[in-house]
């Protein structure tokens, strides 16, 4: 029987290709650059076999709303720890509840980096896989960033708790405001979708909801937005 291979997707733009090629764990099929893109990354492309082409040519290969800005690196997804793994860091870890927008999860990996987040927790069937999309978003952060898929986030909340884990839902409708909340480093912050915000399973886990203290002319938050004040905060008192 031949040996199936691995699933490849693009990712394009300067900063998320960068990263990519930084990245010893990934791994790369292709190389599509134009000529001035290949002459100002010579350094960080040396040895690697590159396609050199137009900018047109490289857009074709891409998705039509796709910004390429001169390269575009075929790879096959990231390897990702266990969720044990993580655990044992000790580090706050970020949690998603079906948030299903690439350009949000990848915002939100963006902020994960920005505020040392062990990692990102979302559910495996209701979560966007690794893409461009979702690799542009980040800018750099996805190859950073662990992004874990679980079949269950209720279990894995709860294994959370085993670890010594403090669970800590966002709730636009909790009566405490996230800037009283005294974090600790073993925190998963909970986030939901927008709108319908987390599942009542996930809620039910969390050992405590805050929420964000926004004017009353406003009812939420973009999710990534929210995600990036919230990590804030907890990062203010770790």
């Amino acid at each position: 029987m031949a040996k199936k291979t691995a699933p490849t997707y693009w990712i394009y733009g300067t900063h998320a290709c960068m990263a990519a090629l930084r990245n010893e764990q990934r791994i790369i099929r292709r190389v599509c650059v134009t000529q001035a893109s290949y002459t100002e990354y010579a350094d960080m492309l040396h040895g690697m076999a590159c396609e050199v082409m137009d900018a047109n040519r490289i857009a074709r290969v891409l998705t039509a709303d796709a910004v390429h800005q001169g390269i575009a690196l075929e790879v096959v997804p990231l390897e990702q720890p266990d969720l044990e793994e993580i655990l044992e860091m000790e580090q706050p870890i970020l949690v998603l509840d079906h948030v299903t927008d690439p350009h949000n999860v990848g915002a939100i990996l963006r902020s994960a980096a920005a505020f040392d987040v062990a990692a990102v927790i979302v559910h495996d069937r209701h979560a966007p896989k690794e893409s461009g999309v979702m690799a542009k978003s980040a800018s750099g952060a996805l190859e950073l960033i662990p992004l874990i898929s679980v079949v269950n986030l209720a279990q894995a909340m709860d294994e959370m708790k085993q670890y010594g884990y403090w669970c800590i839902g966002l709730d636009g409708y909790a009566e405490q405001s996230i800037a009283d909340e005294k974090f600790i480093r073993k925190t998963a912050l909970i986030l939901g979708a927008e709108g319908k915000g987390m599942r009542r399973l996930t809620t039910e886990r969390c050992d405590r909801l805050v929420k964000l203290p926004i004017s009353e002319q406003m009812e939420s938050l973009n999710v990534s937005n929210a995600a990036a004040i919230a990590l804030y905060a907890m990062a203010r008192h770790i």
